[in-house]
């Protein structure tokens, strides 16, 4: 059963799979937010595509015979098209553009001395497998891709070949920029390691702003190759985002600034060394500017950590949360005590609560007041944490110390991945 909203991505997707004729039946959009009566209306009326009583629908499609053409299965496999294209440089801009290979605004033509070119960057060969690349585990097949291949998407991003083994440990995460949700995610990718300075990465006045071409190239290559080697971002089909998200267009390439940073730089807190080059991929709804207050009008200003606290609230416990701090403010708040990140985090998870009614209202809670035998014990009024965990709670260093700002993303960690293995 699909919502009529989604009748087109269904057929499509049967079909894809071998099933054209596969049963499906459709109800009323949308299902959230309705209520229960709202829904049993659904269930007695029709089925809008068809126009016939949905439930007789549902019992015969369960319970009738398939038919000799419904048994019918097999594969489908996507074309590829010709090894090269010759066309005007005109041309080819557009036919990239008309078929969705793009980010809709103009690339580097990936033409053979190009693509050469961008190789030299690795010393891996050109036909091994980096990964694979879906919009949805489950829901749709994995493509596979080799090192070639994103190369050819560095090419259009217009990075430069000793971007490739960045490029290629983002690619190698398996975690794309284009997710076929409902909801509008974000990804980030946090970069560590001496080769933020060998490659010149911005991470000090505008570290996330479009001052540099390796961060540029680099956030905009990730979305090339979500499109191009994982077949995401096809609205209506292996996209629903309802609204979009503009993060999207480059995702957030953080590169922390380990020079002025107090505290261990991220990738050392998962396990590498300083002197190890890594990217570390996050996932979830984006990101927001914060302050050290409730707001600026408050005398006197509150601490960072109550500040930081207070953008910390909104988020929701579906995904863990990101902070991304100036160094003025990493070191104001090691002079309040926080010596260490994983005391920052600690702090912030125990502090940063909701009331047990707020949690069984929420569809998605990470409280983990309301696991255990002890839940039943707790009144609505009684507060706990939105994280149930420090590992939820990630921080890096970030910015050019013009002011003590910071800025909060909704986002989960997911991996690392060694950039040095690319090289």
């Amino acid at each position: 059963m699909v919502t009529i909203a989604f009748k087109d991505l269904a057929l499509t997707n049967a079909a894809k799979k071998g099933m054209p004729l596969e049963r499906i039946c459709f109800t009323p959009h949308p299902i959230w937010g309705k209520s229960e009566a709202e829904m049993y209306a659904y269930l007695e009326g029709n089925d809008p595509v068809r126009g016939i009583p949905l439930m007789k629908e549902v019992v015969d499609a369960l319970t009738k015979p398939l038919t000799d053409d419904e048994k019918e299965t097999g594969t489908t496999t996507p074309s590829v098209g010709p090894p090269t294209y010759v066309d005007t440089a005109d041309n080819l801009q557009r036919y990239y553009m008309d078929n969705g290979m793009t980010d809709f605004m103009p690339i580097i033509l990936p033409t053979q001395e190009k693509v050469d070119a961008m190789l030299k960057g690795t010393s891996h060969h050109a036909d091994e497998v980096v990964g694979q690349l879906t919009p949805a585990r489950g829901a749709f097949p994995a493509w596979q891709f080799t090192v070639k291949q994103v190369a050819v998407n560095a090419a259009m991003a217009g990075a430069e070949p000793e971007y490739l083994p960045v490029i290629l440990a983002i690619a190698a995460s398996e975690l794309p920029s284009l997710s076929s949700s409902t909801n509008s995610f974000a990804t980030a990718a946090i970069i560590n390691g001496p080769i933020r300075d060998k490659l010149n990465m911005n991470y000090g006045i505008g570290a996330m702003g479009p001052f540099s071409q390796v961060n540029a190239s680099v956030g905009r290559a990730w979305t090339l190759l979500s499109k191009n080697l994982g077949n995401c971002g096809l609205p209506g089909e292996t996209y629903m985002g309802t609204q979009g998200n503009v993060v999207e267009f480059n995702n957030l390439i953080i590169v922390e600034n380990e020079k002025d940073s107090p505290w261990t730089p991220f990738h050392v807190q998962k396990g590498f060394k300083p002197e190890e080059n890594v990217v570390s991929v996050f996932f979830g709804y984006g990101i927001s500017q914060g302050q050290g207050g409730k707001g600026s009008a408050i005398k006197p200003v509150p601490q960072f950590d109550q500040g930081l606290l207070y953008n910390f609230t909104p988020l929701t416990s579906i995904f863990g949360a990101l902070a991304v701090l100036d160094p003025l403010v990493a070191k104001d708040l090691v002079e309040l005590g926080y010596e260490t990140k994983e005391k920052l985090c600690d702090w912030l998870q125990k502090n940063a609560t909701l009331t047990v009614r707020d949690a069984k209202t929420m569809l998605f809670t990470g409280g983990a007041g309301l696991r255990g035998p002890q839940a039943a014990t707790l009144k609505d009024d009684d507060l706990i944490p939105r994280w149930p965990s420090t590992a939820l709670l990630n921080v890096v260093v970030v910015g050019g110390q013009t002011n003590p700002y910071y800025q909060v993303a909704n986002m989960s960690y997911s991996k690392s991945v060694s950039i040095d293995k690319w090289m």
